[in-house]
């Protein structure tokens, strides 16, 4: 049964459905999925739809219709609607007609004043509805009327002049059906519209500003963002695109009809919410609305191929609209359930048994009480010193939960200050030749702070693995780091699936989420040299200059990684089976090294490793703070050697000067302990230990 179980958690593709279902393009999957299911069942009535003819002429509708979608889209995004679109696509028609065909004006004239009549119809709604605050559905709709209403008083007039004229412009023509290297010209300006509006929308501050404003009007305000100027730019914006799609049309056909554009708003605001975007507003993208576009065109077409065509056609593309949105709310409120119930994915590992601690043992690991006379420094002054380091001056360091790094002053370290504000909250630290410090921010990356205080980013991301579903090439949760000789930087990320404050789940999955990864000054890169780690912790350089020592907090072992040298890209178990849970490791002054034991392991807990369904259904019925955690309340520190030998073992049974131990670092003698919970640190005499020796200038020399 535990081998099935094993098997089964390992293969079935659980963790790979919960990594889609974060991405936020599966938002829209369903509703895409059924749009193409439609269109394919057009298609196979009609197999001629892809011949180039007809893929030519239907990019030209494309670029067209595709620019309308667009325009609505940014106005979705923002929170609003246009009705308008297919009337302002209408006037701008026979607006260009007009200047062309009867004023006889250049084309440089004609779309001048088309674009003007365009940003003047966009206008009106931009202030209507930003600045007087009146509903977009009422007031496009309005403006719907009033401007179909010119459309159709120009055509009564004009109607017959301009189907007469016919102007002789090249230009003019090209914009209609010119061709570049075998593709309509309409079609090169939609993608370059299409790829200029994605980057406004993904990188620029007008697009976060949009999103932001279309996502929660009051908090944009809260925020200092300019909203009534925002949604009025959407609304000018919106009625410029369809007027560029009214130009295009106009070279196109070259006449003018009391249909032209009719429709259009419906077919636009389907496509728009078939691709994805939120009625809400606050979801969207330009993708997303030529991925509906495209989705539409084909749909249209391939009914009037098949002999649909009038109010049938109209009706069906408004029961899609109404299938489309229902799928959509439907989706959008029980995702975040499935999500809920299949992103926590554990997996079978089993821990081998766990080594003998009992008191009065021969095993290095024999329970004592050595750490009950550790005495305190910063007692209620500090919160969560989870590492602690010394500087060449004998200053003590420690990070805090609030974003800051604490110095304590030496000789007596009774007086303490904010050395520096860096924010998240810093985990590992180390200085490098030249003083400066470098420190681990969970949720920010890894970051330097010189002895000046000036804070600079090193790096937050990395390559993005090849075969991964979510993008772990942002760093989530870097935790600890040492430098090589030569200043490359080496630094664990406990995980790539979880923040820092969710590390309970990654407990419970015991996956390998986790990964190490270097930091090259010489050149700025960053690369990861290790993955599928369970979360790594405690890097520390070994005495070769050449490997380095790193533990695995859920795996309870010790690894030893070569980064140069023969056996460079090598990993080795160096202790397989320790009786607790590893974090920080750090040099010791006779040669060997220091690592803290954050928690012990229990049989329950080991037991529920080799039992992932229990741990599956424990997350999705237990409440959290009655899990089943691995306990991170016995605070220990152990010494080992570079072959892997437990030396000796220090324990706090009583657990009531340092009731969690996440690192520590020897110093002149004293050992100094850090815990993540704690509000002290710890300061403990190590009988016999040189009490000259500082890691600093151990590890780099002294500084001249």
């Amino acid at each position: 049964m535990e081998t099935i179980e094993r098997l089964y958690f390992r293969y079935f593709p659980e963790k790979l459905l919960g990594e889609v279902l974060t991405k936020r393009w599966s938002d829209n999957v369903v509703p895409v999925l059924a749009a193409v299911c439609v269109v394919a069942f057009f298609l196979w009535h009609d197999l001629g739809f892809f011949t180039v003819a007809s893929l030519t002429e239907t990019s030209r509708q494309l670029s067209e219709f595709v620019l309308v979608v667009v325009a609505m889209g940014i106005v979705l995004l923002a929170g609003g609607l246009d009705l308008s679109l297919g009337s302002v696509f209408a006037l701008a028609n026979i607006t260009a007609l007009i200047c062309m065909n009867l004023l006889g004006w250049p084309v440089w004239a004609s779309i001048a004043a088309t674009l003007a009549v365009g940003a003047l119809c966009g206008a009106v709604n931009g202030f209507l509805i930003g600045y007087l605050r009146i509903r977009a559905f009422l007031t496009t709709l309005v403006t719907l009327i009033i401007i179909r209403s010119i459309v159709d008083i120009i055509l009564l007039r004009y109607a017959v002049q301009i189907s007469a004229a016919f102007p002789d412009s090249d230009v003019w023509d090209f914009l209609g059906e010119g061709m570049v290297l075998g593709v309509p010209f309409s079609f090169i300006v939609a993608i370059v519209v299409i790829a200029a509006w994605h980057v406004v929308l993904t990188r620029a501050r007008a697009g976060w500003h949009i999103t932001a404003v279309g996502g929660s009007r009051r908090s944009a305000f809260n925020a200092g963002l300019k909203v009534k100027f925002t949604v009025f730019m959407t609304y000018v914006w919106s009625s410029l695109l369809a007027s560029v799609a009214g130009i295009f049309f106009a070279a196109r056909l070259g006449s003018a009809g009391s249909d032209t554009g009719v429709g259009l708003e419906i077919a636009a605001l389907t496509a728009a919410v078939l691709g994805g975007n939120s009625l809400g507003g606050g979801r969207g993208s330009v993708a997303k609305s030529v991925l509906g576009a495209i989705v539409i065109i084909i749909l249209t077409d391939s009914m009037v191929r098949i002999g649909i065509s009038g109010g049938i056609s109209s009706t069906i593309l408004g029961l899609v609209l109404l299938l489309v949105v229902a799928i959509d709310v439907r989706w959008l409120k029980n995702r975040s359930k499935i999500l809920n119930k299949v992103y926590v994915s554990p997996a079978y590992f089993r821990l081998p048994p766990a080594p003998e601690t009992d008191a009065g043992t021969v095993s290095p690991y024999a329970l004592n009480d050595r750490l009950r006379e550790v005495s305190l420094i910063g007692k209620g002054k500090i919160e969560g010193p989870e590492d602690v380091i010394f500087d060449r001056r004998d200053n003590l360091y420690c990070p805090n939960r609030h974003g800051d790094i604490v110095r304590f002053l030496a000789p007596d370290y009774e007086r303490w200050e904010i050395f520096v504000h860096i924010g998240g909250h810093p985990l590992g630290m180390a200085f490098d030749a030249d003083d400066n410090l470098d420190v681990c921010i969970g949720g920010m990356g890894l970051y330097q702070v010189s002895p000046d205080r000036q804070v600079r980013k090193l790096t937050d991301e990395t390559n993005r693995s090849f075969l991964s579903v979510i993008d772990d090439s942002r760093l989530k949760l870097a935790d600890d780091l040492d430098i090589a000789p030569d200043g490359r930087i080496f630094f664990s990320e406990a995980t790539i699936r979880y923040d820092m404050h969710d590390w309970a789940y990654d407990a419970l999955e015991s996956r390998g989420n986790g990964r190490l990864i270097c930091y090259d000054p010489r050149d700025g890169s960053t690369r990861t040299v290790l993955r599928n780690l369970q979360f790594p912790n405690g890097v520390c350089m070994a005495g070769d200059g050449q490997s380095f020592f790193f533990a695995e907090t859920w795996g309870c072992r010790i690894n030893r990684y070569w980064f140069d040298g023969p056996k460079k890209g090598q990993c080795e178990v160096v202790i397989p089976d320790l009786p607790g849970y590893p974090d920080n490791i750090n040099r010791a002054s006779d040669g060997n090294f220091w690592v803290a034991l954050v928690g012990m392991r229990s049989p329950a807990m080991d037991l529920a490793l080799r039992m992932p369904s229990l741990r599956k259904r424990m997350a999705k019925h237990v409440a959290r703070d009655e899990w089943l955690f691995p306990n991170i309340n016995t605070g220990c520190v152990l010494k080992f050697g570079e072959a892997g030998q437990v030396l000796e073992s220090l324990w706090d049974l009583g657990g009531i000067n340092h009731p969690m131990v996440t690192s520590m670092r020897e110093h002149k003698g004293y050992l100094y302990l850090g815990g993540l919970y704690n509000d002290r640190i710890g300061r403990l005499k190590l009988p016999g230990a040189d009490p000259n020796w500082t890691s600093q200038e151990f590890y780099w020399g002294r500084k001249p």
